[in-house]
């Protein structure tokens, strides 16, 4: 039994690839992960936001994504921390911002974040993205039918689809920001963190004003 008919299949890449490109936090994250550590980190960065995606398929298979419909007070509470998250990210980079004006050739001595470090960072970053968290919530199960069995199998399905796409915007965008961000060293480098900082902050203040549809 064929779990997706390829008109289905089609209208879902359609609008995972949308989504892919639609800015957000995911966005914000490996641009900053990329300007600050280089391309590499930014793909540790992406394979931890995707390997969020897989968890967030997982999860709408196993059905808490409908608790997330059902129930206000999981909503709420989801809401509110993604929120918090969001916020304390965007604190984190003007602050980084901040110290970057004291950075002298001695700080260069010092030992970047871990592969590991970052990879862990990013999937919490992505299993606490709205947008990501949304679409999995409200508009994936269009794209699932029972009838067809499987049910689990046709979220993680999707949602691998979903990672891949994301994935490859990833690499394009740790490429492009790793290679320009060794020009943005000193001032710009400082301007850069603190634009990052302050979109942080933004989604976070407008997740926590978000009204559940």
């Amino acid at each position: 039994m064929h779990l997706f008919d390829t008109t289905t299949l089609l209208a879902y890449l359609a609008a995972a690839l949308v989504l892919v490109l639609l800015p957000g936090p995911g966005t914000a994250w490996i641009l900053a992960q990329s300007f600050a550590g280089g391309t590499k980190r930014g793909i540790q960065a992406g394979l931890g936001l995707e390997t969020a995606t897989l968890l967030h398929a997982l999860a709408a298979g196993l059905g808490l994504s409908a608790l997330l419909a059902t129930s206000a007070m999981a909503f709420e509470f989801v809401k509110y921390l993604g929120a918090a998250y969001l916020v304390w990210l965007g604190i984190k980079a003007w602050r980084s911002g901040d110290a970057d004006t004291a950075t002298t050739d001695a700080d260069a001595s010092k030992p970047r974040a871990s592969g590991r470090s970052v990879y862990l960072r990013s999937v919490v970053t992505g299993v606490l993205n709205p947008k990501v968290a949304l679409f999995f919530l409200a508009f994936l199960p269009q794209f699932v039918h029972p009838e067809r069995g499987w049910v689990w199998l046709q979220f993680f399905v999707l949602g691998a689809l979903l990672a891949v796409i994301g994935f490859c915007n990833d690499l394009f965008l740790s490429f492009a920001a790793g290679r320009f961000g060794r020009r943005l060293a000193g001032g710009a480098g400082r301007w850069t963190q603190r634009a990052t900082g302050t979109l942080f902050i933004g989604l976070g203040l407008r997740l926590a004003m978000q009204q559940r549809g």
